[in-house]
């Protein structure tokens, strides 16, 4: 069995069969996605990483397919119903369901209606029946009556089974049934009598119907997830009567005679209510499942991307509180790194109101421990925490910032934690969790699941195999993106480096305790386990800003030294002069710099990188300042404009952080004037903006807002 994976890829992701075929080849000898799009451009025809993860996402799922193929030629083959025109089928099929089609006939099956009736003989009769020549069925019906068929009632029976069974293994009836459902179904749902006060959040759904094809992914997630609780009971439905017509037109010939006719009418009938309908509504379910999965799941991956990203606190020391009431605030103070120099707990809040003392406290660690800013959790009593703070007068300026703490008290409870802070409870690291996400967001959230840090939508309801896949690939593009201090990072973010993954990346941090700081790049070969090639994947991502060799410390990749060093003989410069000579980068002809295996492509990024080394590519953090008029929900209040942080995109539309507990919600329809398909046209986590109250259900504890007419 041969197939051109590089042309039929090349066809449906209208990509050039040449970019496809190199970067499948790339992929096959082992190197990443990351590698792949940033230091093999000329042999990709310069694909980004959307495009080479695509490209490796339909190589898999075709290669999943042939070995199905493969399968059921074997099966076939081995039970001689193997013909060539079955082959040539199999072989050319590239739809799943119609290869399942095709082999349903053929497919070992339980023990059926149809089964029971083979066994007692009566296939002879279902296939007179069904050549519809002959008006005496009743005597037909006698020659099959026998100690397992008692009468002719019993045999006719029989061959219907039989004849209802054909019905529903046939291709072009059951395409039939698909095309239909895929077109015209209606999903509707109806709450299970009993369920109504217990399943209130589900109340749009209680008596709901729409065209399955109209239903977007998060409602047809609500839906499902509703019926897993028990809460719901959905179905999907089109018109039967109209469809046991169409297949009786397909399977009951026009020269029937009438005695024939009726039977097989009948078993159309049956075939169609008890095989086919429910088979192809699970299918079709299954497909709506996995389209609704996808939708969900590439929200979250973005939402991800875009929270992992933020912007981070570039090299200050962070004094870190976890807010409470009753027990107090959590504080802790943070060196630049990140590392633990002091914990301690305050209790400014009701119900101890130690206001004067937690000031005090306050002013003196910002001063003993050189304190730059301060985070302050956004959960409970973090907007009063933080009115406290601001009331403070402080030795130095200060700047106060309120992060979210989705996630903190998953991290403060993990392992990883436990191995970080052995000798602190979870308090303690649930703060310094806090502190690090202002540092460095991308540094921190890796540590923690993403399905916990609070950005996605019915997270938990979709294929989880498919989730973790995307937000791995999510995150490792992330790291690479920014690119990695080897000397400061975790294991956890060392981990999604390109071609490093955990043991490797445990391996290095080993070494480094044992060695101290490296001190070049090719100091990596000496750990354990790091090969060439793995080299050769993650080389480019790490940097060391000490580096004796400042080209350590950019994202131009070792194997491209020698060009630099090159341009800067050229030139008449050492290496270290021409990073530090902007006018003379510009004045470099890189064409005179390509090679077979170097492009400008990669020459133009070599210059980018030797113009700005070692900077971070994301932007500085900003201070939010929420209204000190919201305190708490009753304080919200229609027309209200105020200032908040998205802190989460739907498909339907985008939570606003506000400075409390609940969050409010800007729908789709309110983000704008224009027509947009996604939240994410518009908006992107952690943007500040500003928004306008339309409506406060103080029930239900939901806030609706809107962005239209507010200026930002």
């Amino acid at each position: 069995m041969t197939h051109d994976l590089s042309s039929i890829i090349s066809e449906e992701l209208n990509i050039p069969r040449k970019s496809v075929n190199a970067t499948i080849r790339l992929l096959d000898d082992g190197a990443t996605i990351p590698f792949i799009s940033r230091y093999r451009k000329e042999a990709t025809g310069m694909l980004d990483e959307v495009a080479i993860h695509n490209i490796r996402l339909r190589m898999e799922s075709l290669r999943e397919l042939i070995k199905r193929k493969e399968y059921i030629i074997s099966v076939l083959a081995e039970k001689n119903f193997l013909t060539d025109e079955l082959k040539q089928r199999i072989d050319d099929c590239l739809d799943p369901s119609v290869l399942e089609d095709i082999y349903l006939p053929y497919k070992p099956k339980r023990r059926t209606r149809a089964s029971v009736a083979r066994e007692k003989g009566l296939e002879p009769l279902a296939k007179i029946i069904m050549a519809q020549h002959t008006d005496d069925i009743q005597r037909q019906a006698r020659k099959f009556i026998s100690s397992d068929v008692l009468n002719v009632d019993d045999a006719i029976a029989g061959a219907s089974d039989i004849i209802a069974e054909w019905v529903s293994e046939s291709e072009k009836g059951r395409a039939l049934v698909r095309s239909r459902y895929l077109r015209s179904a209606s999903i509707s749902s109806k709450v299970i009598s009993g369920k109504e006060d217990e399943g209130r959040i589900y109340q749009n759904y209680h008596n709901f119907s729409e065209p399955l094809r109209t239903c977007t992914s998060h409602r047809y997630l609500a839906l499902r997830r509703g019926e897993a609780e028990g809460i719901l009971k959905i179905s999907l439905s089109i018109d039967d009567d109209e469809m046991i017509e169409r297949l009786n037109r397909m399977f009951v010939r026009v020269s029937s005679l009438p005695a024939c006719a009726d039977i097989v009418r009948n078993a159309v009938k049956d075939s169609y209510r008890r095989l086919i309908r429910p088979s192809i509504e699970a299918e079709v379910s299954a497909l709506t499942k996995e389209k609704a999965d996808k939708s969900a799941i590439d929200m979250f991956a973005e939402n991800i991307r875009q929270l992992l990203l933020a912007p981070p606190l570039f090299h200050k020391r962070v004094l870190a509180i976890d807010p409470g009431f009753r027990t107090g605030c959590k504080t802790v103070c943070l060196d630049e790194q990140g590392n633990l120099l002091h914990n301690d707990v305050i209790y400014p809040c009701a119900p101890a109101n130690d206001y004067h003392g937690a000031a005090m406290k306050v002013s003196y660690l910002v001063e003993a421990y050189r304190i730059d800013a301060i985070a302050v959790g956004n959960g409970t009593a973090g907007r009063e925490t933080e009115k406290f703070l601001s009331g403070i007068r402080y030795p130095h300026k200060i700047q106060i910032f309120s992060v979210n703490e989705a996630g903190a008290s998953v991290y403060s409870a993990s392992k990883i934690a436990r191995e970080e802070f052995p000798d602190y409870d979870v308090t303690v690291r649930g703060a310094v969790s806090i502190g690090r996400r202002l540092i460095d967001p991308l540094a921190e959230l890796v540590k923690i699941d993403p399905k916990s840090i609070g950005v996605g939508q019915y997270q938990h309801n979709v294929d989880q195999t498919k989730l973790k896949e995307a937000l791995d690939y999510t995150v490792e593009s992330c790291v690479n993106s920014v690119g990695i201090n080897i000397n400061t990072a975790s294991r956890q973010l060392l981990s999604y480096v390109s071609g490093i993954g955990k043991t490797l990346a445990d391996n290095i941090v080993t070494y480094r305790i044992e060695h101290g700081d490296f001190s070049s790049r090719q100091q990596l070969l000496q750990v354990p386990r790091m090969g060439e090639k793995a080299f050769q994947q993650c080389a480019g991502f790490l940097r060391i800003p000490d580096a004796p060799n400042q080209l350590d410390n950019t994202g131009v990749h070792p194997e491209s030294y020698g060009i630099v060093s090159a341009m800067a003989e050229d030139m008449g410069l050492t290496v270290e002069k021409l990073l530090t000579s902007p006018s003379s980068l510009k004045n470099i002809d890189l064409n005179r710099y390509v090679t077979k295996t170097t492009g400008l492509p990669t020459l133009t990024d070599i210059i980018s990188e030797l113009e700005k080394p070692g900077r971070d590519p994301r932007a500085s953090a900003k201070v939010m300042e929420f209204d000190d008029r919201v305190t708490s929900l009753s304080d919200i209040k229609t027309g209200m404009e105020l200032n908040g942080i998205v802190n989460n995109i739907t498909a339907f539309g985008v939570f606003v952080d506000l400075g409390i507990k609940e969050n409010g919600l800007v729908h789709i329809s309110q983000l704008c004037d224009r027509f947009i398909s996604s939240p994410a046209e518009v908006v992107r986590v952690h943007q500040h903006v500003k928004v306008r109250v339309i409506d406060v259900d103080y029930d239900r504890k939901r806030i609706g807002l809107t962005m239209k007419g507010v200026a930002q």
